[in-house]
């Protein structure tokens, strides 16, 4: 396949993965959509920042003029950051958006698989899609969980979001053969609280741990990714009740004004923010800049370890 010429790799992000060097694949939708500017700016440098502070080199990804970016510059973090019509884009999108050499901004699956494409292991993000309640009849259910049966990445994330069904999303990994792994705990977590109320599949305690079972993932020849669940830090936890709350009535926002597909997340984030003073994105920060921090003690890990 002829994709590396539609690839541009940051001269920093090359030369790490030339040297086996850690490195941490990141993505550009949580800067054009997840926050408001300019914290979405501060949020994604933090991001940046810690994935160095514990080792490793961040590659922030996106499409930019038609090309795919392994290793966003500071200043296109800016503009995508202040451009809040930025394409979202999902694997669907991506053919259209570099033919027409425009830029766009990669969700948890297109993330994936441009940084399988660029050779990065380890991507950290805050959670993953899956299947939406009423999934079972609607087929709302994210592509998220398709890449992460067919693309071989580890990603590291808070559970699923808040807003899905857990349960279902689960049994949609398990027939799909990815793993959840969950990085000190037995519990799969809902991004915004630490404990869904289901498991995980096996539960390790260091990332020299996940390392190996990566290496070994790899040695046997299986393509599909792995998903390492880490709990919001506790003290940034919210209230499950409370947060339930929330979601259960901005669903039923969104059912009545039609809102559907693409739009509802967006939506019930926008409506979770308001209507929780802000203590939402609060918890987004601190559980997108936690995994950061795992999944640059991971890259380091398997760097060491594949030395």
């Amino acid at each position: 396949m002829d994709y590396k010429k539609y690839l541009v790799i940051n001269p920093e992000v090359q030369h790490a993965l030339d040297n086996n060097l850690p490195v941490v694949a990141l993505e550009s939708t949580i800067i054009s959509h997840g926050f408001n500017y300019p914290e979405n700016i501060e949020s994604a440098r933090r991001c940046e920042e810690i994935v160095r502070e514990n080792g490793a080199i961040p590659a922030t990804i996106g499409i930019v003029d038609g090309k795919i970016t392994i290793g966003l510059t500071d200043d296109q973090i800016l503009e995508f950051g202040k451009n809040r019509e930025m394409p979202k884009c999902s694997r669907r999108d991506v053919a259209p958006i570099i033919a027409k050499g425009l830029s766009g901004a990669t969700t948890v699956a297109t993330t994936m698989m441009f940084a399988h494409m660029a050779g990065i292991k380890v991507f950290a993000t805050g959670g993953i899609g899956g299947v939406h309640f009423g999934g079972e009849d609607s087929l709302d259910i994210s592509a998220d969980l398709e890449e992460l049966a067919q693309t071989n990445v580890a990603v590291v994330c808070s559970g699923a979001k808040s807003i899905l069904d857990i349960p279902r999303t689960l049994e949609y990994l398990e027939t799909n053969g990815v793993t959840t792994i969950g990085y000190q705990t037995d519990k799969f977590p809902d991004f915004y609280t630490r404990d869904s109320g289901c498991k995980v599949d096996y539960k390790v305690d260091s990332t020299d741990e996940l390392a190996k079972i990566l290496k070994v993932k790899d040695e046997l020849g299986f393509t599909n990714g792995i998903v390492i669940a880490n709990p919001i830090p506790e003290e940034s936890a919210l209230n499950t009740d409370f947060i339930k709350d929330l979601i259960n009535k901005a669903l039923k926002d969104a059912d009545n004004q039609g809102i559907k597909g693409n739009k509802v997340t967006p939506f019930l984030l926008a409506e979770l923010c308001d209507k929780s003073e802000g203590k939402s994105v609060v918890a987004n920060k601190a559980l997108v800049w936690n995994n950061s921090r795992v999944a640059a003690l991971l890259a380091v890990s398997l760097s060491k370890l594949n030395k």
